[in-house]
Order: structure tokens, then C-alpha cells, then sequence
């Protein structure tokens, strides 16, 4: 039998439709906890594609394409 996982410590994707809302409440909106959650992130994000042993270009071109569509928009503010 698989063991049980509290609601608390499950993924957003392993969560049901109608767990949302109490999984969602359970999470940290203090600062403090989403800087955790942005730090987190980051560190995913560089372990992922960044921090590798044969690193491809798969990182950096996922970097410059966020920073084109980003510079698109502020381009042109009537989109």
C-alpha cells in the first residue's frame, strides 16, 4: 500500500478539482513564503537546465524567449 500523503505536501498537479480550495488555503501568502516559493523555483529552474554536466542551450533560450515576449508586450501596450 502506498503511503499516505497529507493534502498539505501534495503537488499542485496531484491535486484533485475538489481539493483545490483547501489546498490552496493551506499555502503560505506571507512574504516570507512566497519569496520561498520564488527562491524554490529559481533553484529548480537553474538545477534543471542551467547547473548541468553536458549543458545544451535549452536554459538560455528559454531565458531570452520569456525576455522577447516580455519586451513585445511593453512594446506595444495595446495588446
Amino acid at each position: 500500500l502506498p503511503a499516505a500523503v497529507l493534502l498539505k505536501d501534495t503537488k499542485l498537479m496531484d491535486v484533485k478539482l475538489g481539493q483545490l480550495g483547501s489546498w490552496l488555503a493551506m499555502r503560505d501568502f506571507t512574504p516570507g513564503g512566497i519569496l520561498g516559493a520564488i527562491r524554490r523555483g529559481h533553484e529548480r529552474y537553474y538545477n534543471k537546465y542551467i547547473n548541468v554536466r553536458k549543458g545544451g542551450l535549452g536554459g538560455f533560450s528559454m531565458v531570452l524567449a520569456g525576455y522577447v515576449i516580455l519586451s513585445y508586450m511593453w512594446s506595444y501596450s495595446h495588446i
